[in-house]
């Protein structure tokens, strides 16, 4: 019996989750390839590879400045025409947190993905808290504390990079250009640390495959909408 699906992404919003995953492979390949720095960089022969792919380090610079532009321009764009309906909606929720009920979802979520439904039990009964994992709304608390830091940290590298880019008009000083690059790189590895977990939970880890489906199809199952997201799922029922 097929289970009934509830829409959960516009097509749109799809079209922005990948055309987002796909500037950033692209920027990240293309940043480390930058990087011809022996004691930096760990493969060594990446940045060759990718000088003789596009014809050359200035070659590999434009492209990655023009990805790097088109990424932020359409988040820009994106933001402005769908600024009601999407953005604002989007940005209320990630900072509705409620701390009793969100902290209680991590400890009892952490522990039924590392050690099983059994163990939750037992840790639950011998140090008095409920086994029942909290319920969610549109994104669980997990969700939010990855998109808090990836949307500041996605504006501080669109900072950094346009500041790199007017160092090479004279629009910069080199004092600046310089700190602008550190914090290019540290805030590109926190955020694409904070990607990978991301990328585990919404593909591998077991129970969540429905997530990383309806990055395609746009809609989950309700039954997979009332374990993971009930609290979302209950205001779709009541509208």
């Amino acid at each position: 019996m097929t289970q009934t699906q509830i829409h959960r992404h516009t097509r749109l919003s799809i079209f922005m989750h990948w055309f987002n995953a796909g500037c950033w492979i692209f920027l990240l390949l293309t940043g480390l390839g930058l990087i011809q720095n022996d004691d930096l960089q760990p493969f060594t022969s990446w940045p060759t590879i990718l000088r003789i792919v596009f014809g050359g380090g200035a070659n590999l610079l434009l492209a990655h400045e023009i990805v790097g532009v088109t990424w932020a321009g359409g988040f820009f764009l994106y933001g402005i025409v769908r600024l009601k309906s999407d953005v604002l909606p989007f940005f209320r929720e990630i900072f509705n947190v409620n701390i009793h009920r969100d902290f209680l979802w991590l400890v009892a979520k952490g522990i039924q993905m590392t050690l099983g439904y059994r163990a939750l039990g037992v840790i639950a009964e011998k140090f008095g808290f409920s086994p029942v994992i909290p319920d969610q709304g549109f994104y669980n608390i997990g969700q939010k504390i990855f998109a808090v830091p990836a949307v500041f940290g996605g504006i501080v590298i669109v900072a950094s990079g346009i500041t790199m880019i007017l160092s090479q008009i004279g629009m910069a000083s080199t004092e600046l250009v310089q700190w602008a690059i550190l914090v290019h790189f540290i805030t590109v590895g926190l955020v694409f640390a904070g990607l990978l977990i991301h990328v585990f939970m919404a593909s591998i880890a077991a129970g969540e495959q429905p997530a990383f489906i309806s990055m395609f199809t746009g809609s989950v199952p309700e039954d997979y909408a009332r374990h993971h997201h009930k609290l979302w799922l209950d205001e779709v029922k009541k509208s």
